[in-house]
């Protein structure tokens, strides 16, 4: 309760009052509004997110957020618009004009596809040409794809759901269409299995981390927000050998989890958190829903707000999540092996466009693109911090900067303000485009 008041006060000092205003004054509303509830003899009845949510909304409206994002282009104290102007946009041709616009986003209905109109620009489809979507989801690329030339395309996921509504998708487009079901490591089975050889696709389109059609049902374990058992396998039950997130709360040592957690998950308090879960596991009970894995989290991080990139409360558990996902289907390894497998079936001058979510994704990529490997894996040290003073020869030079890619966009891309406002989920996007050129 301290904690919450004193950013209450804070928030107040940087608010001052209009005096000039009586009382429509929004500052002097404020103070009152605080004073009663933090006076109030039922202090322990106030409800802490919603006083997170509410500080959130004010801390906004007092540092001006929203006068500098929406700049208005008339002078009003309401829309800003002369009724003329307000029957216009409320006119037939407009509002026809409106769904014409927003027709792309409707048939999405469980999904919006993320930086589609980049990921397309860069892919550039044409006709008669083969493409792989190498993370199929809910199809949202894929069908941009179809539509925006007379091509071929392969798609590929592990999720048993996703590839039933591939399946759907090539009844759409008869003879354009080949659904393939399965991880990045059983490609090579799969596209042998359909004749299709090495160096023979004209584009690759990889979307990694978790589709939206996962994250939004709680009985796979993904989400923060919904309960229900901590499965977080993408594959859906397919393997009955892989292990699930509950398996591995029950079965790891504390040194284990640490190391997923802070490796995967990059979480700050990943030593405090294993231990915790340690504990639990002896003194109370496994841990095997998400709603007990929140609880757990939130009881090592008292008091602490955390924000995503939009500035909106964020759960303390994310990133375990994020990292327990991760570990659970092996995808870091499993995106590696598909940045190697994208190498080796590209013709020359093919495309690759890969959209990433989290910096260990993204670092992948990157130095894959760059050359920066050993052995076929990202190598863990940038280059950066290999050493000036030594002298090597040109042969080592070379062998170095040596990489099959040539980066199409110079600096890596980001969804636009609009995106984000419109499809949050999209926050933490970025697109990298190469091209195989040997």
């Amino acid at each position: 309760m301290t904690t919450q008041y004193k950013k209450f006060i804070k928030l107040i000092a940087k608010w001052p009052i209009d005096s000039s205003k009586g009382e429509r004054d929004l500052g002097k509303f404020i103070r009152d509004k605080v004073k009663v509830a933090f006076e109030s003899t039922n202090k322990k009845d106030l409800d802490s997110e919603l006083c997170n949510q509410q500080y959130n909304s004010l801390n906004k409206l007092a540092d001006n957020y929203y006068k500098n994002k929406y700049k208005r282009k008339h002078s009003s104290t309401a829309t800003g618009l002369s009724v003329e102007e307000c029957n216009l946009i409320l006119s037939n041709e407009v509002l026809d004009y409106l769904k014409e616009e927003n027709k792309e986003h409707v048939q999405y209905k469980d999904h919006t596809p993320v930086m589609l109109n980049e990921a397309i620009k860069y892919l550039n489809p044409k006709k008669d040409e083969l493409y792989i979507d190498m993370t199929f989801g809910a199809g949202g690329h894929s069908r941009k794809i179809l539509e925006s030339a007379d091509c071929r395309l392969i798609t590929l996921d592990r999720d048993p759901h996703a590839y039933e509504k591939a399946q759907k998708l090539a009844e759409e487009y008869p003879n354009r269409v080949i659904p393939l079901l399965g991880k990045f490591s059983e490609l090579p089975a799969l596209l042998k299995a359909k004749e299709i050889k090495q160096s023979s696709i004209d584009g690759i389109l990889f979307d990694f981390g978790c589709s939206s059609m996962q994250l939004d049902k709680g009985e796979r374990g993904f989400s923060v927000s919904k309960n229900g058992y901590l499965d977080m396998r993408m594959d859906a039950g397919r393997d009955p050998n892989q292990i699930t997130a509950r398996e591995v709360l029950a079965t790891a040592n504390e040194q284990e989890l640490y190391k997923i957690f802070k490796i995967y998950g990059e979480e700050k308090k990943a030593a405090k958190i294993a231990q915790t879960i340690i504990q639990a596991r002896y003194m109370i009970k496994n841990i095997e829903t998400t709603e007990e894995l929140v609880d757990l989290v939130n009881s090592c991080c008292p008091d602490e707000i955390r924000l995503d990139k939009l500035q909106r409360p964020q759960s303390n558990a994310t990133k375990v999540f994020q990292a327990l996902r991760i570990f659970v289907n092996n995808e870091l390894n499993e995106l590696n092996y598909g940045m190697v497998l994208a190498k080796s079936y590209l013709k020359l001058n093919g495309k690759l466009v890969t959209i990433c979510f989290h910096s260990l994704e993204d670092t992948i990529v990157k130095r894959h693109i760059a050359g920066n490997i050993v052995n076929e894996v990202a190598n863990p040290v940038p280059l950066k911090y290999l050493s000036p003073t030594l002298v090597q020869n040109q042969e080592t030079i070379n062998t170095f900067l040596d990489t099959p890619w040539r980066a199409i966009n110079k600096h890596v891309d980001v969804p636009t303000d609009e995106e984000v406002q419109r499809n949050p989920r999209s926050r933490s996007a970025r697109l990298r485009a190469a091209i195989k050129v040997k």
